[in-house]
């Protein structure tokens, strides 16, 4: 009998060894304070949204009912929302007439430019033209995403960097239009490193191997981040927001991108996990720069109070190690976050003011915050 208890207690100890990462769900044994969130101090403009047809490839909107939305929002203290997929031409106007034009000071829609024009001739003509008709129309600012410096490529089938000198007259006309750029540039310093054991966002990328950028190497997203700086230092006239903080793993980085382009901002979009598990140095990278951060959420379509709310407790709490997300694997890393406890200037700044500095006429009133 004892011999064969002690056979069962080794496989019962060989098999927890082999429990799959999957399975895996520690539960947190710490007692913390917890406060919860409900409502922002400040009304809140969230200046990085997908609400329109760009990622559906056109066939649906990502917010099938706005009125719902708008309910969202009143719910969770959001007063306007940046819509940031507009296009060009008539997809731009059908989500002008869809949020902007039907819902005055609640909206600001962003547009973007079509990179094909880089396969032909006078590419920086046609792309500054379908800037400046784009700014008739109505956009409010300029999205670009990260397919430029990683995708897009021109005639000869060489891959676009971001500071192509084909680009200057768009980044200049943009200044000159008074549209701010909001920019996502390469992606996590995870995606671009082998899927493997050491990873820290394997999970994630395992879920999404199309994401990953290991075959570049690391070295590439150093390019496209040097790059980036190379186009902000050539116009100092025109309005940067670097979405998703840029390197939000590396805040010394986006420090220094602060410190010496002022008309260069950041946003927090889809950076919950990254800021809040450094968050003394996030507290006092917005501490010292309160005026160049924008509060975004990187939300699709539909407002998720629950992460609106999980934003307000890391940006106003000093709660410590608590979820990022309520999935029961974390969407981006399997760690938690704590608190940035900013003070009531900085949050006023982050969540509204800068956003309507840069995009004038957004609404900002609402009742106030509980």
């Amino acid at each position: 009998m004892r011999l064969a208890r002690r056979v069962t207690g080794l496989r019962e100890r060989l098999a927890l060894r082999a429990l799959p990462l999957a399975t895996y769900a520690p539960q947190p044994m710490l007692v913390t304070e917890a406060h919860e969130v409900r409502r922002p101090r400040h009304q809140v403009i969230d200046a990085h949204a997908h609400l329109g047809r760009w990622l559906t490839g056109g066939r649906a909107w990502l917010t099938p009912d706005v009125p719902a939305l708008l309910t969202g929002m009143e719910e969770v203290g959001v007063s306007a929302m940046v819509n940031l997929d507009g296009r060009w031409g008539r997809e731009l106007d059908l989500n002008l007439d869809r949020y902007d034009r039907a819902h005055p000071g609640r909206f600001a829609t962003f547009c973007h430019v079509d990179w094909a024009a880089l396969a032909g001739d006078r590419a920086d003509q046609v792309l500054e033209r379908s800037l400046r008709d784009s700014a008739a129309q109505g956009a409010r600012g300029l999205k670009v995403w990260k397919d430029l410096g990683l995708q897009v490529r021109d005639g000869s089938g060489e891959r676009v960097q971001p500071d192509d000198p084909r680009l200057d007259a768009l980044w200049a006309a943009a200044g000159e239009l008074g549209l701010p750029v909001l920019w996502h540039v390469a992606d996590p310093a995870a995606f671009f490193l082998p899927v493997d054991r050491r990873n820290e966002r394997f999970e994630e990328l395992c879920r999404h191997p199309e994401w990953s950028h290991a075959r570049r190497g690391p070295r590439a997203r150093v390019l496209l981040l040097e790059a980036l700086e190379r186009v902000v230092a050539r116009h100092p006239a025109t309005s940067f927001v670097v979405a998703h903080l840029g390197a939000a793993e590396d805040l010394a980085w986006v420090r220094r991108l602060l410190e010496r382009y002022p008309h260069v901002s950041v946003d927090i979009a889809a950076r919950l996990a990254e800021i809040g598990r450094q968050s003394r140095a996030a507290s006092a990278l917005l501490t010292a720069f309160p005026d160049r951060v924008l509060f975004g959420t990187d939300t699709f379509g539909v407002l998720d109070p629950t992460a609106h709310r999980t934003h307000y407790r890391l940006l106003e709490t000093h709660d410590e190690h608590f979820p990022y997300s309520a999935d029961r694997v974390p969407p981006q890393g399997r760690w938690a976050i704590s608190g940035l406890g900013l003070s009531d200037d900085v949050l006023r700044a982050v969540y509204r003011g800068n956003a309507q500095r840069l995009l004038p006429g957004l609404l900002t009133e609402g009742p106030p915050s509980r």
